[in-house]
């Protein structure tokens, strides 16, 4: 598996394994939280994505609970902050909204690292753009974990290059990447700037919802037929056609894969046998676009 440095003293696997659904099964246990990650283990994916609110702001603490010391010292984790919702331990708040504030950062680094029974974040995200971001006070929280030793790097995630750069000048630390939506569903940031602005600084995305939020798997279209006809030439699945289309981009995207099913888990490193010629590719683009390209 390849792996994808983010800073100089930091990589993560190619392929990211996404927890946003780990509490949204029955099973939930130490065990079977084990099996998921050893089986992105097996493959080389070490790197673990998570979120305060993932499950109602449990997903941290279901991953935690798996965690052995063996695994943690193999595994980097990614998670998030700053949105709260009425739910876990925010569940007094009133309504849906973000909090950028430094009081709001440090308690939500204190509750990760608790939660999922870590000393140190790999790479802390600001969740969404808040609209009432004091670009100074959340710069100077996200550089005072960094030095603390809590985290190790920060970033964003849904920002837009105004939002990053906005952020950026306020701190002393480099961000370094932003998860966005990238798929064959959601391509705009090909085109938008969003991949241009990242590419032109050597800073590696993150891509969630690389399937298009189970789209890409589940529905029968003309993309997914084409899809079909790559997957089959390679004796793989469509997800693994989906992943092979972002990671053949120049910018280094990083896929955040989220399933429970661990035979898909098991199936994530098949992408990296899918023969993704530039041909392969803008077929697939030119069926994602419903049209050829100008």
């Amino acid at each position: 598996m390849e792996r994808i440095s983010l800073a100089p003293d930091l990589s993560l696997s190619r392929i990211v394994y996404g927890m946003w659904r780990l509490g949204d099964v029955d099973d939930t246990s130490p065990k079977t939280v084990q099996a998921k990650i050893e089986a992105c283990l097996e493959q080389g994916i070490t790197t673990m994505d998570q979120a305060d609110i993932y499950g109602g702001y449990m997903a941290e603490e279901i991953m935690g609970a798996g965690l052995t010391q063996s695994i943690k010292d193999q595994i980097e984790v990614v998670t998030k902050c700053d949105i709260l919702i009425p739910a876990g331990r925010y569940s007094d708040v009133p309504g849906k909204y973000y909090d950028t504030s430094r009081d709001h950062i440090l308690a939500s680094v204190d509750h990760s690292l608790r939660l999922m029974g870590i000393d140190k974040i790999d790479v802390l995200l600001i969740h969404r753009p808040d609209p009432l971001m004091d670009h100074h006070e959340t710069g100077a929280a996200l550089d005072e974990v960094v030095a603390s030793g809590k985290v190790r790097s920060v970033g964003v995630s849904n920002f837009k290059l105004h939002d990053w750069t906005l952020l950026q000048s306020a701190m002393k630390s480099k961000l370094v990447t932003n998860q966005i939506e990238v798929s064959l569903t959601a391509h705009d940031a090909l085109t938008n700037g969003d991949l241009a602005y990242l590419q032109e600084r050597a800073i590696p995305p993150m891509a969630w919802s690389p399937l298009g939020g189970g789209a890409l798997m589940t529905q029968d279209t003309p993309l997914t037929a084409v899809m079909d006809e790559v997957a089959n030439a390679n004796s793989v699945d469509r997800a693994a056609v989906a992943v092979a289309w972002l990671l053949a981009h120049p910018a280094k995207i990083l896929p955040v894969m989220g399933t429970n099913n661990l035979n898909r888990i098991k199936g994530f490193s098949d992408a990296l046998t899918v023969d993704m010629s530039r041909t392969t590719w803008f077929k697939l683009y030119e069926a994602a676009l419903g049209h050829e390209v100008a």
